[in-house]
């Protein structure tokens, strides 16, 4: 019934705006791979691969965890949210690990909002889908124009096929920039948007982080062109993996690390890898009197472990520039100033991550309905050890302090 319900949403012409190199009418059930997964409970999660083109990975992974009254029949719900990953993530590892590979312990944005009576819809960035074969060779055009196209299909679909009701955009990390995007560009389909812990936009007194946008952008612009499409994640998946099978052995990532040392150092002062901001960190560590990272203040090591080890064997370059020159401003990919944003905006950061920097984009939105919220522990004296960037979604408080205020926004929007 779903696999009929998918075909008959794109058979009705919501892949318009896609780069589709087949028509509509092309595209049979045959070709459309579709699983169903039980959750938890009376929740289910529906998984649709759909090709949208003739390239090795043009295809769009659609997610859905909802609430089912019978088996492949939906609960109906008045809300509904479609939820965009972050970088080396998936929507699964992101939005509900325990369904990932590895699986991880930590239960999930998703299954709480379904459990909350949100429909929830997700749909992977391309350069999620290469498997055993491994072939990127189409990674080159994996950029921010091609991923507002497939977000455009993937709302059509989710809106056809629920018939009504509100549909948010929450977009964690890097899916926050591209939801921030989208509404910026197009909106098509979105009555709210939620940004978790991500800008859309720098101020006006940010100009050496926007200069540094500007200047990382021009080195992966430089990258692709010399045929560098790929920015792999195995360095991630092995320091994952290492921490989990052999904590205590010496690192073969870093020298004088255990590998236990190099997963806390990536987790917890990842300013180190990625100075998004001064004190930038996954997860809130533990420091020593030489502010060494310890262990983890409100997840579990293995939780934090399987983030990594889950990631997405490769990622975008393309997408990498698109992104730092949208903030760059000075010749972004695509026109999207965030004065065109109008609907309801949600912002939640997290002070040890990306935090204050964020609240800047909800400033220059000409929307009248924004909430602010940057969860924090400490003092500003101690950001390097407050709420990190991933604690949003995997710390155990995450449920009661940033899950429950999101689903009751959401039920108000």
């Amino acid at each position: 019934m779903v696999r009929y319900l998918v075909v008959s949403a794109l058979l009705a012409g919501c892949v318009a705006g896609a780069d589709v190199a087949e028509s509509a009418e092309d595209i049979s059930a045959s070709s459309i791979s579709f699983t169903r997964e039980h959750v938890t409970a009376d929740i289910y999660h529906y998984e649709a691969v759909i090709p949208v083109g003739s390239t090795p990975n043009a295809a769009l992974r659609i997610h859905r965890i909802v609430r089912e009254i019978a088996p492949f029949v939906p609960r109906p719900t008045s809300h509904a949210a479609m939820l965009l990953h972050g970088d080396f993530a998936t929507f699964v590892t992101n939005f509900a690990p325990t369904l990932g590979d590895p699986a991880s312990p930590a239960p999930g944005l998703a299954p709480f909002l379904a459990a909350n009576d949100v429909d929830v819809w997700g749909v992977d960035r391309r350069w999620t889908l290469p498997g055993e074969t491994d072939d990127i060779s189409d990674f080159g055009a994996m950029g921010l124009v091609q991923e507002l196209g497939d977000l455009h299909t993937a709302i059509a679909i989710a809106r056809g096929m629920r018939g009504g009701g509100q549909l948010a955009l929450v977009g964690f990390s890097h899916g926050a920039e591209l939801a921030y995007t989208y509404e910026a560009s197009d909106g098509a389909g979105i009555d709210a948007l939620v940004a978790l812990d991500f800008f859309g936009a720098y101020g006006s007194d940010e100009a050496d982080l926007q200069a540094a946008s500007c200047a990382n952008a021009d080195a992966e612009y430089a990258a692709v062109a010399a045929g560098e499409t790929d920015s792999p994640n195995d360095f991630l998946i092995e320091a994952g993996e290492l921490a989990q099978s052999n904590p205590n052995d010496p690192s073969p990532l870093l020298d004088g690390f255990t590998n236990r040392g190099v997963s806390l150092l990536l987790l917890g002062q990842t300013f180190e890898f990625a100075p998004i901001a001064p004190v930038y960190h996954l997860l809130s560590p533990i420091l020593d009197d030489t502010d060494t990272p310890t262990g983890l203040r409100l997840t579990t090591e293995t939780i934090g472990n399987t983030w990594l080890a889950q990631s997405p064997p490769h990622e975008s370059e393309l997408e990498a520039a698109d992104f730092d020159a949208q903030l760059c401003g000075q010749a972004p990919p695509v026109d999207a100033p965030m004065s065109r944003i109008a609907v309801p905006l949600l912002y939640l950061g997290a002070a040890g991550g990306v935090g204050a920097l964020g609240l800047d984009t909800t400033q220059q939105v000409s929307s009248h309905d924004v909430t602010t919220h940057v969860f924090q522990l400490f003092g500003p004296d101690q950001a390097d050890a407050d709420v990190g960037h991933g604690d949003l979604l995997y710390a155990g408080r995450a449920r009661a302090q940033v899950w429950q205020p999101l689903a009751a926004w959401l039920a108000g929007h």
